[in-house]
């Protein structure tokens, strides 16, 4: 078993009666997240809206919450969250919300305590950018966006 990290957490009033989130398996690494949603929201295709789920986390300063979606969701009803995956950064304290976009092709309906994505909680490395005039080659070089072709086979 790895190492678990202790994390604040905050349950809105409005989201009192939803479970916190959890793990749906021993070994998954995202948590499932809820739609604390009033009343059902229903998203045309092509159509987003901001859930809020109810809960507030006070991420430990050298991690972050990353929110990704579901991929049942994604499979079964094109389901998806436009700014994949969000951040939540060390420092944030609002609600945890998310911007979910309908990318399927019939009209898709979020109820009260869905499980609408999930969170994985994640190390961050910091960065100190050291300015040189080239960098070192590669095989791979500048080559990118489908260079090395579909079929590996071919």
């Amino acid at each position: 078993m790895t190492d678990v990290l202790n994390i604040e957490i905050v349950q809105e009033e409005h989201a009192r009666d939803l479970p916190l989130p959890s793990y749906a398996s021993a070994c998954a690494a995202g948590m499932d997240l809820y739609a604390a949603v009033q009343q059902p929201v229903t998203l045309s295709p092509g159509q987003r809206a901001f859930i809020p789920t109810g809960i507030r986390v006070a991420i430990p300063p050298g991690f972050e919450g990353q929110v990704r979606p579901r991929s049942g969701l994604a499979l079964k009803h094109g389901i998806a969250l436009v700014n994949s995956p969000g951040t939540i950064d060390a420092d944030y304290r609002g609600e945890i919300r998310i911007v979910i976009i309908n990318l399927g092709s019939q009209e898709f309906t979020i109820n009260r305590g869905d499980r609408i994505a999930q969170l994985v909680v994640t190390p961050v490395v910091r960065v100190s950018w050291r300015l040189v005039e080239r960098l070192a080659d590669t095989e791979r070089g500048e080559g990118g966006f489908g260079h090395t072709g579909v079929n590996k086979l071919a």
